[in-house]
Formats: C-alpha cells, structure tokens, sequence
C-alpha cells in the first residue's frame, strides 16, 4: 500500500490534492484541526471514487501534537512508511508591519513554516532507508513576489522556498524529491475575501484558478514520471507573475 499524508486536506487545495492522491492509487491519511465534519466528507469522497484513506487529526503549529501523531501511526503501522508528504497547511493573519501583533507573526510561522521543519524532518528518515520519497510544499506567489499586508505570510512562503531548495540537495541521491508549488489567486476559503473582479483584470488568463489545477501539479510532482525534477518552485498563477 502507498501512502501519503496531505496536512490542511480537509477542504480547497488540500481536498483536492487528496482526491487527486486518491486518484493515483494511495491511500491518503488526511490531517486536518478544525472542521472534522470537512475533512470527514473529504475522505466520504475518497471512498466514493474507490480510493482508501483515514483522517489524521493533529495541530501542526504545535511540535508535540505533530510529532504524538506522527508517532502513534508509525506504532501502529510498524511495516508501513509515507512515501509522499504534501506541506499544504496554511493559514492567513494580514496586517500592514507597523500594525501587526507579535500573534500574528508567530501563528503564521508556526502554522506555514516551522510545521514544515517537524513534518518533513520526522518523515524524510524512512524515505531515505527506503530510497524513494516524494516531498511537495505548497507555497504561494506571496512567497515568490510578496505582496503587502502580508509580510509574515511572505516570510514564511519565501522560508520554504528556500527550505526546498536546501533539502532537495541534501536528499536527492536517495531517490527523494523535494519540490514546491505557488499558487497564485485561487477561488478557496482563503481567498473569499478578496476582490475577485478587481484581481482577475491583472490575471493574463483573466480568471481566477481552481484547486483542481493546482493539485493536478502536484499529483505530477509526486509521482515517478517527476523523478528528475527536484528543488524546484512551479507557479500555478495564470502568469500573474513569471
């Protein structure tokens, strides 16, 4: 059985990602926080289109919550490793710098960025004993441009970017691939309040994209036919910017 865990993959991106995980024959252990009854109709989905999977409830701004859970599977699966981890959690807490409380700052690191450092460090040992891994970051054109009102989110964004790029040197001759996807506007819960007929006029393909898309990229990265692609960043943004 291959597997793979997709963290914040209860609904939007995450839930398609699954699905297209799901798609591809894994079984998918689906983590979420809040929104148990979102990340129980993901896996309803995953059941319904004959694939296998299994919530993985934890809290990935917090170290012992990542690391109890990830333990506790491991214990119970003793013959079994995640072959394929998607970083997909985010969050947003947008403010101009001069007014952006130290809770802002922190909650979005913890959340996008240190998480990543506790996840992927757990799960890249087994993928380097068992020579194959796939890691994949969903990052954003925050990330890659900045944007204003959202200079934590694009600390945290370009941080793993960079933490991609890093790893992917460190890991690639054990057949692990470390890659990241930025997104640019997407039509998600995170994105409902922006000004979709404002943003969409400075969008080439004149729309916004679809989490369907974005996962369709990342179903690519995380499969064999990637295996010479690593450490490298792929907007997913209707070349808002290239």
């Amino acid at each position: 059985m291959k597997i793979a865990l997709v963290t914040g993959g209860s609904r939007g991106i995450g839930r398609a990602i699954v699905l297209k995980l799901a798609e591809m024959n894994y079984h998918v252990l689906i983590n979420f926080l809040s929104g148990e009854e979102a990340a129980r109709e993901t896996l309803a989905m995953v059941q319904q289109m004959g694939g296998t999977g299994e919530l993985m409830p934890f809290d990935v701004s917090a170290q012992q919550s990542i690391e109890n859970a990830l333990e506790l599977w491991y214990n119970n699966n003793p013959e079994k490793y995640i072959e394929v981890l998607i970083n997909n959690a985010g969050i947003r807490k947008d403010a101009l710098l001069m007014w952006m409380k130290n809770e802002e700052w922190n909650d979005v690191m913890n959340t996008n960025i240190n998480s990543i450092f506790f996840i992927t460090r757990r799960l890249i040992k087994d993928m380097l004993i068992n020579k194959y891994g796939r890691v994949v970051n969903v990052v954003s054109l925050s990330g890659i441009k900045g944007l204003p009102g959202q200079v934590n989110y694009s600390a945290a964004k370009a941080g793993v970017i960079g933490m991609t790029k890093a790893l992917a040197q460190e890991v690639g001759k054990k057949n692990v691939t470390v890659n990241a996807v930025a997104p640019g506007y997407i039509k998600t819960d995170m994105t409902k309040d922006l000004d979709e007929n404002m943003l969409k006029a400075m969008i080439p393909v004149g729309r916004f994209g679809t989490a369907a898309e974005v996962a369709e990229v990342v179903g690519f990265l995380a499969s064999d036919k990637a295996s010479y692609i690593t450490g490298e960043i792929i907007s997913v943004n209707g070349g808002i910017y290239t």
